[in-house]
């Protein structure tokens, strides 16, 4: 069984926008419609849906990637935490004197414990990707 994946979705804002919404408290919490706290910094903690999901920034480059220590309370308590590395691409599109930000979400998560990739896999699209759609637009 494989114990990775990646998600590509895209959304109508900028890389900006989705940089700073995942990177702090009050934007998560909105762009998921679920209650997170957010240490938006390197080395910074978060905890998402209630707490069933934590972990660490390991890496951040602004507006463009987020490289996060993660695991929720499914994890066996020997499991090491996952990896999540969200790849920002934003691409301005002009319509005669407006221009439009799009921006691809690259979602690349690895390291999983043994069998639960395919319920991360959909809870990524479900949980994340689909309230990000109705709050960003996409």
């Amino acid at each position: 069984m494989k114990n990775e994946f990646s998600l590509t979705a895209a959304f109508n804002t900028s890389a900006e926008n989705i940089y700073k919404a995942w990177l702090s408290t009050q934007g998560h919490t909105l762009m998921t419609g679920s209650p997170a706290k957010v240490d938006g910094r390197e080395g910074g903690d978060f905890t998402a849906w209630d707490g069933y999901i934590w972990g660490t920034f390991l890496e951040l480059e602004e507006n463009k990637r987020i490289l996060q220590a993660w695991r929720t309370g499914e994890f066996p308590e020997e499991a090491d935490d996952s990896q999540v590395e969200i790849l920002l691409e934003e691409e301005i599109a002009s319509t005669g004197d407006r221009r439009l930000a799009m921006t691809k979400v690259t979602l690349i998560h690895t390291n999983i414990p043994e069998g639960q990739a395919e319920s991360y896999k959909q809870g990524w699209e479900d949980f994340y990707f689909k309230p990000m759609r109705e709050y960003f637009g996409g």
